[in-house]
């Protein structure tokens, strides 16, 4: 190009927004639907906006399973020692049932001492993993924490559909029932 006398060399931004004009107008004339790239260059768009929407969908879902999976693992987590614990259950039992004997022994006193001690630390690391025992005595009967194994007749001191005795006791893993109560139910 020649430069015109009295005319000022052209800027950067000039010459930037010249070629990106002259882009524009080589993007058109490729896109003009008489032109034969304009099939090949539609045809790669379309190409290119399945791939972008794969993309993205392929993303979401992944985005989705992580989401789920760690989810998962809380759970685990948070029940984690379930077996065990249901194990333990009647265990306890037995040891209450001990404590509810009545002796008069010295020397089955201080066995009866010990039970108890080893009833209570066993009481305080459920509490600790999250186990906490079923309300029952007295508590309107629920079928999803308490198990009905016999009814009575309702009198003033039961009220119909309340827990009239406490059988066995039931026992939750945080909001999760380990053991429903097993329970006799006034009707």
């Amino acid at each position: 190009m020649s430069k015109k006398e009295g005319q000022q060399p052209e800027s950067g931004a000039d010459v930037a927004d010249d070629n990106l004009q002259r882009s524009a107008e080589d993007l058109e004339h490729l896109i003009d639907a008489d032109s034969p790239e304009a099939e090949a260059t539609k045809q790669l768009q379309a190409e290119r906006d399945e791939l972008e929407d794969n993309y993205l969908r392929a993303a979401a879902e992944i985005k989705n399973m992580s989401s789920r999976f760690k989810k998962e693992r809380e759970q685990l987590a948070r029940y984690d020692g379930q077996k065990v614990i249901t194990a333990i259950l009647p265990s306890l039992d037995n040891l209450e049932r001990a404590l509810a004997t009545e002796v008069s022994d010295p020397a089955a006193e201080q066995l009866k001492q010990g039970v108890s001690m080893v009833a209570n630390h066993l009481q305080q690391a459920l509490k600790e993993a999250g186990v906490s025992e079923v309300e029952a005595a007295g508590a309107t009967f629920d079928p999803t924490i308490h198990q009905a194994v016999q009814t009575v007749p309702a009198d003033d001191e039961h009220p119909a559909d309340t827990v009239a005795q406490v059988l066995q006791k039931g026992y939750r893993l945080h909001d999760r029932v380990l053991r429903p109560a097993m329970v006799v139910v006034a009707k």
